[in-house]
């Protein structure tokens, strides 16, 4: 609607806020300098300018989205933070979308919605992976001091990109930022005693990305669950490393 129309079509939007919100998510547009032109789930946020906003964990929202539009590693423009849901007043997980749209005006417009408290998804952490990877390929070490920065894209909830050498050797750690700890990260057991690190080092002698579930304990419950890790092989200084993070195994709708 908005490329066909254009700023026009904002008329409509607002007229017809209650067909994009539901108890779950709802809709909203940005110009490029981060001033909201709409929003169907908090109407107040209209005509302001939110490039400044910054959520509990030091993210910077906006910052973000323009950052995930331009990747090539995600193409639904996915970003990760803390906000609030309508009419509450406590933080909550968010996860929101974004597509770029050019109107016949020639304005660059961000149009996005997002799921609170989200399900974990494979492809969220393959995007942060993949990203990590190129990021270190164009940049070299200097990508690493970005990588482990807890305000960046490469860390939401408890999903924290590391990378580590052939040997495994952490070079930065999903656990603790210390280099003198040596965490051996191919010797690790899940609780049924698989090696999955190991066993995923295995498989990249012949291929460039690999997935793998492992089990560990649920902090909420006295069972164990699924969880899996994907890991990105790449390069530096000539030298083979890997690029990896760790996630809950999407759950089924059902799923107590």
């Amino acid at each position: 609607i908005i490329q066909e129309e254009g700023l026009s079509s904002l008329e409509y939007f607002r007229n017809n806020r209650e067909r994009y919100k539901t108890n779950k998510y709802y809709l909203y547009i940005y110009d490029s300098t981060g001033v909201n032109l709409f929003h169907a789930g908090m109407e107040h946020l209209e005509g302001k300018n939110l490039s400044d906003v910054i959520d509990k964990n030091g993210k910077k929202i906006f910052q973000h989205l323009l950052d995930a539009v331009e990747d090539k590693n995600d193409p639904h423009g996915w970003i990760h933070y803390t906000w609030w849901e309508p009419e509450k007043f406590y933080p909550v997980p968010k996860s929101s979308c974004h597509f770029k749209v050019t109107t016949p005006e020639g304005m660059e417009l961000y149009v996005g919605g997002g799921l609170d408290f989200p399900h974990e998804e494979k492809e969220f952490i393959r995007i942060a992976v993949d990203g990590a990877a190129d990021l270190i390929n164009k940049t070299g070490e200097n990508a690493f001091a970005l990588i482990s920065d807890p305000e960046s894209r490469f860390h939401y909830r408890d999903v924290s990109v590391f990378v580590f050498r052939t040997d495994g050797k952490m070079i930065i750690s999903p656990i603790i930022n210390n280099s003198q700890i040596d965490i051996r990260i191919l010797d690790s057991k899940d609780e049924v005693g698989h090696k999955p690190f190991r066993k995923a080092i295995n498989t990249l002698k012949s291929r460039d990305s690999v997935w793998e579930v492992f089990m560990a304990k649920n902090p909420y419950k006295r069972l164990l669950t699924k969880k899996c890790f994907y890991i990105r092989k790449t390069f530096l200084d000539d030298k083979v490393i890997y690029v990896g993070a760790i996630t809950d195994l999407p759950q089924p709708p059902w799923a107590g």
